[in-house]
């Protein structure tokens, strides 16, 4: 079987563009490196880097169909160190005015909750474990043993 080599970019749907931009670049330094016009000329997505995402580029595409129908949907989880880094997310959005959920005892980590322009959820979860057995609790998850 071929194998993957990792992550190439994570692109959401937005309805405004100029918008998310903004959002994008306020709460995660969204840098742009590269703008996709449609044939009349006019930029409808966006690509580049944020920090500490390494490698793995950003992308925003102008499509409000798509971006209402994944609204309230959380496609992608971005990594964050343990519990003290999703309060630290926590203090920086409060700054941003942006509404989160508090730090959430996820299934395995700390996890943070909160919306961009669009509804779209975005989750932080921490790398790190807190120790506590979720198997039993309504609503996570529980291991699986491979076939």
């Amino acid at each position: 079987m071929p194998q993957l080599t990792g992550i190439h970019h994570v692109k959401f749907p937005v309805s405004d563009l100029a918008a998310s931009r903004a959002w994008y670049e306020q709460v995660f330094g969204f840098e742009v490196t590269m703008e996709f016009p449609d044939e009349q000329g006019v930029v409808r997505g966006l690509a580049g880097f944020a920090p500490g995402l390494g490698d793995v580029g950003l992308a925003l595409r102008e499509n409000p169909a798509a971006a209402a129908g994944i609204q309230g949907f959380d496609p992608v989880s971005f990594g964050i160190a343990d519990k003290a880094a999703a309060e630290q997310w926590a203090a920086h959005l409060d700054t941003l005015g942006i509404d989160h959920s508090p730090v959430i005892d996820a299934t395995i980590g700390w996890i943070l909750v909160f919306h961009d322009p669009d509804g779209t959820e975005i989750h932080l979860y921490s790398f790190a474990a807190h120790g506590t057995d979720q198997t039993g609790r309504k609503g996570y998850g529980r291991t699986t043993t491979p076939a």
